[in-house]
């Protein structure tokens, strides 16, 4: 049981049978504060996915960010954070100390000893909580929901969690090695993206792949911009927080992470509009994100003019790398691989570069070698193995995850031709983001079903007709109060 008292200045001073400390209320303040703009990235991420898909798709999207925050909560109580960040770690993972976070409460957090180990769990969860959900994205359109429940509780624990304790637990092989990762460059991005890409080779192309069926526009530009106003939002609780403590480290920190987002929404907005000659909101949006990717490593290592560099190669880098998915004919819906595996390579390869020892030593603790730009040449040797270690791991396991689970019947996530005509929220939810959703314009699609299957020629149907039929034609209704 912890002892609690305080001194002169209002600091906690805690006591157990065998140790005692000081915990600083702002620090902790600080850090509780950053859970929760954490959380509300969950969500955001939801509203963004959701804003880019057809209607008929818009509202599980944005119910997976919900159930994801719960079943991953779970999973770090269980065990998760245990295998984490257990002071008795090994190289790759943890063990189960912390079971059911038993011990946690009475003892300080590794990464600052000045905040409780209880406060630092809590932050961590929403680390944990929004990477798979970062994942799953490219399950769009063509996945059932039930078996998303227990891939995201393996996937949390047999390929979050190992790489988070590699990275962050002082026991971890990259930890030890010298590896700067301040915010999740590769436990967060490149797992996550990585995950997203061998999802997509999983499940295959959505019906209608290279056809003009799916060169749709988001159905809801004012969800992308939303979820985008909750990332960049709670992106400042995402790497300030992960000082965990109301520092100079933590302002630097957050400076960094402002201006690489708003550099990489310009870069990104500027490339497509040499295209098509059009000031694209949702290329602004996705560059933002990817500014915000890349900074995620270096935030609490490099300065102010090293992130305008980090924006500006997130944004052309990533919008570039979205062209992959036509070179190697693959269906990523929402760009995922490109925009938080490419970015947190860029971002961590950067770090290597520009990690300067004055910038992370702002916190008063803090000592590193630094990159390039202290003459520490090796560092980025360090930062490219790191990167190549989190792409490898992240896709061998999730592939091999998947195929598991495709052998266990009801545990398949792939959905039938029926449930991708309708929408995956009609057939397996029951329930719409909206009072009315189109579908007379998708009943061509099931033509097309049928001709296929019986070896008659398939009809095709253009984007432009497709948003006509829409215009025209009877919609599914729920009646209001009022009706």
């Amino acid at each position: 049981m912890v002892n609690v008292t305080y001194d002169s200045s209002g600091d906690l001073i805690w006591s157990t049978s065998s140790a005692s400390g000081v915990y600083n209320l702002g620090d902790i303040a600080w850090t509780l504060a950053s859970t929760a703009l954490v959380w509300i990235m969950i969500p955001g991420v939801g509203f963004f996915y959701s804003g880019l898909l057809r209607r008929k798709n818009a509202l599980n999207m944005i119910y997976l960010s919900m159930m994801t925050v719960a079943m991953v909560s779970f999973q770090w109580f269980f065990w998760g954070y245990s295998l984490a960040f257990s002071e008795s770690a090994g190289k790759f993972i943890g063990n189960l100390d912390h079971f059911a976070l038993m011990n946690v409460i009475d003892q300080p957090s590794l990464g600052n000893p000045r905040v409780p180990a209880i406060a630092f769990c809590v932050f961590q969860l929403m680390f944990a909580a929004i990477t798979p959900m970062i994942a799953i994205g490219a399950v769009a359109e063509r996945s059932r929901l039930g078996p998303l429940l227990v891939f995201v509780f393996v996937w949390s624990t047999l390929v979050y969690d190992p790489i988070a304790c590699w990275t962050w637990n002082p026991h971890g092989w990259v930890y030890v090695l010298g590896g700067l990762d301040f915010a999740g460059g590769t436990p967060v991005h490149i797992s996550s993206g990585t995950a997203a890409l061998a999802i997509s080779l999983y499940l295959g192309k959505r019906h209608g792949y290279g056809t003009e069926q799916l060169a749709y526009k988001p159905h809801n530009t004012t969800y992308v911009i939303l979820g985008t106003v909750f990332l960049w939002f709670g992106w400042f609780g995402f790497n300030g927080g992960s000082a965990l403590s109301a520092n100079y480290r933590a302002t630097e920190a957050c400076i960094v992470t402002n201006l690489a987002a708003s550099v990489g929404g310009l870069t990104w907005m500027l490339w497509d509009w040499r295209l098509e000659r059009k000031w694209s909101a949702v290329g602004f949006c996705s560059g933002a994100i990817s500014g915000l990717v890349a900074i995620t490593p270096g935030s609490g290592f490099v300065g102010a003019p090293a992130a305008v560099l980090f924006g500006f190669m997130a944004g052309t880098l990533c919008n570039f790398a979205t062209q992959l998915k036509f070179i190697f004919r693959y269906d990523d819906a929402l760009d995922i691989f490109a925009s938080h595996a490419i970015g947190g390579l860029v971002g961590n390869l950067l770090t290597g570069l520009f990690a300067q020892a004055s910038i992370a030593g702002a916190d008063g603790v803090t000592t590193i070698p630094g990159g390039w730009l202290d003459h520490n040449y090796k560092q980025l040797g360090i930062q490219l193995a790191d990167s190549v270690s989190g792409f490898a791991y992240s896709f061998v396991m999730t592939t091999i995850i998947l195929w598991v689970m495709h052998y266990i019947p009801f545990l398949r996530l792939r959905c039938d031709g029926e449930t991708e005509i309708i929408g995956v929220d009609d057939a397996e939810m029951g329930e719409f983001a909206y009072d009315y959703v189109g579908i007379e314009a998708e009943l061509p699609h099931r033509q097309q079903y049928n001709n296929g299957a019986s070896g008659e020629p398939q009809q095709t149907i253009s984007a432009s007709q497709e948003s006509e039929q829409e215009k025209t034609t009877n919609v599914v209704s729920v009646p209001t109060p009022d009706a």
